[in-house]
């Protein structure tokens, strides 16, 4: 038996219970993880809250961590036991002290990168790879926006874009969070509860508007972002911390020609190859110095429920880790 955060219904923080659990031996293809470090994401609480439904109940949520491979299951080439590995998104299950999941999943840390900080990283970074490598090719020259510019997904966002030297325009809630943006390559920050965002953004674009917009906020700033497109100009969607937008009409995106994309991770590493390579332009990005990965808050695993309060609740900057008991 292992202890494990465990949810038996939907709701608030609250629903989160530490509780014991079996786990079993890995299988054909799979690994157990001891895991070091456990990262927390806006996803997490989609799933709690029921927004993203699971399965069946009760179930263990999470869907990132980095452990040490204590098993290995017959099939298996390329892990053995001892390994440090990280892994992201399938299959959820992440919030325990050990795991089983399909070695497919795992990729290998390099050294210079421990448990911890690869828990941080690993889920957003490869969000923001494929957001600013792929789904829309951040370049010289180009002005973006990013909203929640001083969270996990939009500190290393911003650093990157800056890096690839693009003009980073950043949306946060408070002026700490607004000095922490500047550092990570904002040329330009918007407090958003002091003034209005569309009106700021058409001010430093004289009337331009922006090449692309990064919004995981969702229904309070979706209108906003349309608005703050200039012709031909892209808003990739990829969240719903304010929850789902509302329907938009193409007519809404033809007066400028827009392009309008809700995106998600797992289609940009369906195959081995693709997680292979994203893992490798982060861990190079992250090892070079290009991001500076800011590991705000550690939590003990069994507190997840004090971890997602102070997310949802906007108390938190940078990456959030849950460590379990023990865990060097």
């Amino acid at each position: 038996m292992v202890k494990a955060i465990r949810v038996h219904q939907y709701g608030g923080p609250e629903v989160l219970k530490w509780e014991d659990v079996e786990i079993g031996e890995p299988k054909e293809g799979e690994i157990r993880l001891k895991n070091k470090a456990v990262g927390v994401n806006f996803f997490d609480t989609y799933t709690r809250k029921g927004s993203v439904p699971v399965s069946k109940m009760p179930y263990t949520p999470g869907a990132e961590a980095a452990g040490e491979v204590i098993a290995v299951g017959p099939g298996v080439t390329g892990l053995k036991v001892g390994d440090l590995v990280v892994y992201c998104l399938t299959p959820m299950g992440s919030y325990a002290e050990e795991q089983i999941l399909p070695a497919s999943t795992a990729v290998p840390v390099p050294p210079s990168i421990g448990p911890v900080l690869a828990a941080a990283i690993f889920l957003k970074g490869l969000t923001v790879e494929y957001l600013i490598r792929r789904c829309f090719k951040v370049e010289s020259g180009h002005t973006i926006l990013v909203h929640a510019a001083a969270g996990g997904v939009g500190s290393m966002l911003c650093q990157w874009a800056n890096a690839l030297g693009a003009t980073v325009i950043g949306t946060v809630s408070t002026k700490e969070k607004a000095i922490q943006a500047k550092d990570d390559g904002c040329s330009h920050v918007i407090i958003y509860k002091d003034e209005d965002f569309v009106s700021r953004v058409n001010e430093i674009t004289v009337g331009q508007g922006v090449d692309v917009v990064y919004d995981s906020v969702g229904k309070d700033t979706f209108q906003g972002s349309l608005a703050c497109l200039k012709p031909r100009g892209y808003l990739v969607n990829f969240g719903m911390a304010s929850g789902p937008p509302d329907p938009v009409p193409l007519t809404a995106l033809n007066a400028k020609s827009l392009f309008l994309t809700s995106a998600a991770l797992w289609s940009y590493i369906a195959t081995r190859e693709e997680l292979l390579e994203a893992a490798g332009e982060l861990f190079k990005n992250v090892t070079s110095g290009v991001l500076k990965v800011r590991v705000n808050h550690k939590y003990p695993l069994s507190q997840a429920a004090q971890a997602h309060a102070d997310l949802e609740n906007r108390k938190t900057s940078g990456s959030i880790v849950l460590i379990p008991d023990g865990a060097q």
